[in-house]
């Protein structure tokens, strides 16, 4: 802990102040006091921290669960006042629900939920998010409750639009989309959601909102005031609310305990398992001390008027990206809010409610908008089917029935799809011969028979377990019947952490299955084979092979280690590559490759997925690991102010207009200079700005993080060799 301090309170700071807008608006959108938020950050970085089982996660209250609280207010209001004393209550029970699922090691119970019946709930939760909170953003007032309602009442409310409050609900909408565009590094170290709290103080302050009167706006008058702003005690004491179990007997108060605990379970283990495929250092979390962890900091949460605590993948992304080293960061940026309630408790109380609004309305939507109805549709119609039918499911009861009912449904299809009766469907599932079968050379066959769904993950995760760190597997699934998504999404996170460990996996056996869907992951039913044509880009491609003696493979590629190697990818996951173009320069001793790869920003659900055509190029050498980028005026003044952390650009005061053009970075500041010399640097200065990176021994090149063209591709490959050759001629090499 101590020998790391420094990179993990640094990286705090900048998870505090992405939670303390997020911890704001998830409370006041689940229907609590703004400082209920920060109560839940608070407790989720002071208590979880020394109990649960992840590295670089941060815990405190999110958005996904927004959703599960206004159900639970509305099921258990009865018009006493003490509505959110009884949330607060099955919040402490839920709290203990998941130590007890931790304590009987039933953390996979989320590996078992089919994937896109997840993806629905996500969905489910973002609609409800949006249709909450768009109201707010409209200053509109009305006279209902339930999405689908509240998503018709957009239309009727225009009229009754308030244009200051939707000023404010615009600009901060437009921050948040644009902000995280912009390629500076003095906007992202502060996160978009505080930019925004940033413009709303200064419109609260140019309409005058804390002394209540009426502004005149196209001949109608509309009201502005204190009423509109954030609110938090003067007292903090006075924030502690207490909860209220006098509705224990009440079933509607069990379905609340189950919906907060299952929903809050299901997106911690989802999300840690997403955040230690974004950790450099390739740790797993271990999720039964992970639900034991959150467990206790809920239930505490809710003892002293917080809300439920999970695994948050925005702030966790953010902890990794700025350096982290170990789970202390979590137990700091709890720290740090306790500070910033003291030193900015003024300031918070001149925010819009608006402004809240608005992050919420853009998380709302980028957990529901059209994408993620694409990249389902592109897994298979029947997947899209799967989510669609969870939407309207939770939608139309509630997050519980949503799971259930979806569950249902796909495993209902799942048999239709496999022809076989219920029993034998259950039997081929349970009691088929799937096994694991070491071979002669020290490997093993993990050999699938059956049904190979989402029921079918805990026998293989038991058998998996056997398999010894290193060796080579080799997943047969000839013998399957059905192969679901869930599984194959289980059998491809299972190739990867079998890969990080030094092992080489072989998927094998579905030669004879087909799919709705050319997608990797799609579900697949055992019949005849089925072939794809070349698409015109691939035929392009394949051409241009032919005709300079390169090598080239269309097909999807698992083997991605290598690229993992370089610094791009350490926190961007990959999830495949394909289209790939092979070469060498024999006269230069090199090798290059250019694939197309599929990489995801940030993770899980609110992850942004990627493609991007890069390339490789193998040195002869060995070279300083670095990497060079565009650099823009603003970042260079950022660059001084943030040098007291570590962060340096290295320039040559020699060659200002390689400096300027490009931020390049790397820890050995002696060899870097050393392997920069002039005719390195002037060929630099001459040439298209790229992203260049240096793992020590080869190169990683790419220009925009899109598909290249194949002129685009023969560009690439023009420019490594002249590289290359450069490279070839230094000096010292």
């Amino acid at each position: 802990m101590i020998g790391n301090f420094r990179s993990d309170f640094l990286a705090a700071i900048s998870v505090s102040l992405v939670a303390l807008p997020l911890g704001l608006g998830v409370a006041a959108a689940s229907g609590a006091p703004p400082i209920a938020g920060l109560i839940s950050a608070i407790i989720g970085g002071i208590v979880a921290t020394p109990f649960r089982g992840s590295h670089l996660a941060i815990n405190g209250p999110a958005a996904g669960l927004i959703a599960v609280i206004l159900s639970s207010i509305y099921s258990l209001e009865d018009g006493t006042g003490q509505t959110l004393n009884y949330v607060l209550a099955a919040i402490c029970i839920a709290g203990i629900v998941q130590v007890l699922l931790g304590l009987l090691k039933l953390g996979k119970i989320a590996d078992i939920i089919p994937s896109s019946v997840i993806q629905g709930v996500m969905v489910a939760i973002g609609i409800i998010i949006f249709s909450t909170q768009i109201h707010i953003a409209l200053g509109t007032n009305p006279d209902g409750r339930g999405a689908i309602f509240l998503l018709k009442e957009v239309f009727a409310q225009i009229p009754n639009i308030h244009p200051i409050i939707f000023g404010i609900s615009v600009v901060g909408v437009i921050i948040m989309v644009v902000v995280p565009k912009i390629q500076s590094r003095f906007l992202h170290y502060f996160p978009a959601s505080l930019w925004v709290l940033v413009a709303a103080v200064l419109a609260a302050y140019v309409f005058n909102f804390f002394d209540a009167h009426s502004v005149s706006i196209g001949g109608n008058s509309y009201h502005v005031g204190p009423s509109q702003l954030i609110k938090i005690p003067e007292n903090l004491w006075d924030a502690i609310m207490f909860p209220n179990f006098s509705r224990i007997g009440d079933y509607q108060f069990w379905i609340a305990v189950l919906s907060i605990s299952l929903i809050a379970s299901i997106q911690t283990l989802a999300m840690a398992k997403a955040v230690d495929k974004l950790d450099p250092y390739k740790r797993k979390s271990d999720l039964n001390k992970d639900l034991i962890g959150i467990g206790l900091a809920t239930a505490i949460s809710g003892g002293i008027g917080g809300l439920p605590i999970i695994t948050v993948i925005v702030r966790s992304t953010v902890n990794v990206n700025n350096n982290a080293k170990t789970k202390w960061s979590n137990f700091h940026h709890g720290i740090l809010i306790i500070l910033f309630i003291f030193l900015l408790a003024p300031v918070i109380q001149k925010i819009p409610l608006a402004a809240l609004a608005s992050i919420l309305v853009y998380i709302g939507f980028r957990l529901a908008s059209p994408s993620v109805f694409k990249k389902i549709y592109k897994m298979g119609i029947e997947q899209l089917i799967f989510m669609l039918v969870t939407i309207a499911i939770t939608l139309y009861s509630d997050l519980l029935w949503g799971i259930l009912g979806g569950t249902l449904f796909t495993l209902l299809v799942h048999i239709l799809l496999s022809r076989i009766p219920i029993g034998e469907f259950f039997k081929e599932t349970f009691s088929s011969k799937t096994d694991i079968v070491p071979t002669k050379d020290g490997g093993f066959i993990l050999q699938v028979d059956g049904i190979a769904n989402f029921l079918k993950i805990p026998l293989t995760s038991k058998l998996a377990s056997m398999i010894t760190p290193g060796s080579d597997v080799t997943i047969d699934l000839s013998r399957t019947r059905l192969v679901g998504v869930t599984y194959m999404e289980y059998v491809i996170d299972l190739l990867k952490t079998h890969q990080s460990s030094g092992g080489k996996v072989v998927i094998s056996g579905l030669d004879d299955h087909v799919s709705s869907s050319t997608h990797n992951r799609a579900l697949k039913i055992s019949l005849n084979d089925h072939s794809t044509k070349l698409s015109p880009r691939q035929t392009r491609l394949q051409n241009l092979a032919n005709e300079n003696n390169y090598e080239y493979a269309s097909e999807v590629q698992w083997n991605t280690s290598y690229l993992r190697n370089f610094h791009f990818f350490e926190i961007r996951p990959i999830e495949r590559k394909s289209n790939c173009l092979k070469g060498s320069w024999d006269d230069l001793g090199m090798d290059w490759e250019i694939a197309d790869v599929t990489f995801s920003e940030g993770a899980a659900f609110t992850a942004e997925v990627f493609h991007a055509t890069v390339m490789v190029l193998k040195l002869n050498t060995n070279i300083p690991v670095f990497s060079m980028e565009k650099e823009g005026v603003f970042d260079k003044i950022f660059d001084r102010v943030m040098a007291f952390s570590g962060y340096k650009d290295i320039d040559f005061n020699m060659y200002t207009d390689f400096s300027n053009k490009f931020l390049l970075m790397g820890n050995n500041e002696k060899d870097i200079r050393a392997f920069f010399e002039k005719d390195l640097i002037q060929f630099f200065e001459n040439e298209q700005v790229f992203h260049v990176e240096s793992n020590g021994e080869a190169l990683l090149i790419f220009d925009k993080v899109k598909e290249a063209r194949t002129d685009e591709v023969v560009k690439f490959i023009d420019f490594a060799k002249r590289l290359a050759t450069v490279i070839s001629n230094h000096p010292n090499m």
